[in-house]
């Protein structure tokens, strides 16, 4: 593709960026990959003169590419903030924020750990370090192994929402390790009995199956369909029940739950727009932020932001 654009350029025939044709570089918090490769296939399909090169990154590094105009568009979990916004108007750059779906972290561990369900509590321990071994937690064929904690990286939106909800300005515990992706914390889970995982929830949704689908398919159930069946998760690895503060039972984070507010590990997703009107990031943008994208991320396990959701559940 680079060489194409070179010779093109070469012979002065370099097709103008539209909304729909050209090249887009945008930057997108690494949990919310598995969601955004399948809005660009979707997109790409619709458009074939258009090319979305995405690049999976931590927030802090997409925001700081925001602000030295590296990049026009960028996918994280929290929307600019005021002082935000005026740096970048000093900049002179215009932007538009959406939030785009409702996430949920969920949590999941070794298929060989029987803890049927962690409270806030639970969790609120783990990270300070106060209960170090699963014996600590609950009676447990584990009781004697030490818990290890794994996230996706330092700076990931995963990262900053758990310190957040549990540790109000405190420290992590030592048992916590950063990974360098959302999959190699899935890998360690899957390996090792003793570590708990967190993840965002699209990652963890029956390997994500509705991908499997052909595009131009795909494509046509988008345009037809507002509805999803209901979603399962990947047997590879144990989806942990959460109970919040206020609840007798804990529950997955089915999209049911998330909707309801009865999961109590959800987060927001927002995309983030400084390009100009006309350019191929904000048709982007505007996709992902409208009707057929709304859908797709409805389909992957998550809330989208817009689109009503209306589950039915196959019976078999």
């Amino acid at each position: 593709m680079a060489l194409m654009a070179l010779l093109l350029s070469a012979c002065g025939e370099n097709p103008k960026s539209t909304s729909t044709r050209g090249l887009a570089r945008i930057m997108c918090e690494e949990s919310f990959q598995s969601v955004l490769e399948q809005e660009i296939a979707v997109f790409e399909y619709l458009y074939p003169e258009a090319s979305i090169m995405p690049e999976y990154i931590n927030e802090h590094d997409a925001l700081d590419s925001l602000f030295q105009k590296k990049v026009d568009v960028i996918i994280i979990s929290h929307d600019l903030t005021d002082d935000q916004k005026k740096s970048l108007k000093k900049l002179g750059r215009g932007h538009r924020t959406k939030m785009i779906a409702v996430d949920a972290v969920a949590v999941i561990v070794n298929k060989q750990n029987d803890i049927d369900e962690l409270s806030m509590d639970d969790l609120r321990d783990i990270f300070t370090g106060k209960v170090k071994r699963w014996g600590e937690v609950s009676p447990t064929k584990l009781k004697n192994d030490s818990i290890k904690v794994m996230f996706d990286g330092s700076g990931t939106g995963v990262v900053h929402y758990m310190k957040e909800k549990f540790l109000d300005g405190g420290k992590f515990g030592p048992n916590i390790y950063a990974r360098q992706s959302s999959q190699d914390v899935f890998d360690a889970v899957e390996t090792y009995k003793n570590v708990i995982g967190f993840i965002g929830v699209s990652w963890i949704t029956s390997d994500l199956k509705s991908a499997e689908v052909p595009i131009a398919q795909k494509y046509e159930e988008l345009k037809t369909k507002n509805e999803v069946s209901v979603i399962d998760f990947t047997d590879r690895i144990k989806v942990m029940p959460v109970r919040g503060d206020d609840q007798v039972q804990g529950v997955k984070p089915y999209q049911a739950y998330i909707n309801s507010g009865e999961y109590p590990l959800v987060r927001t997703i927002w995309a983030i727009d400084a390009s100009y009107n006309g350019m191929l990031d904000h048709g982007f943008y505007t996709f992902i932020t409208g009707v057929i994208g709304q859908k797709i991320i409805l389909q992957t396990g998550i809330l989208p932001a817009a689109e009503p959701i209306r589950t039915v559940e196959v019976v078999q």
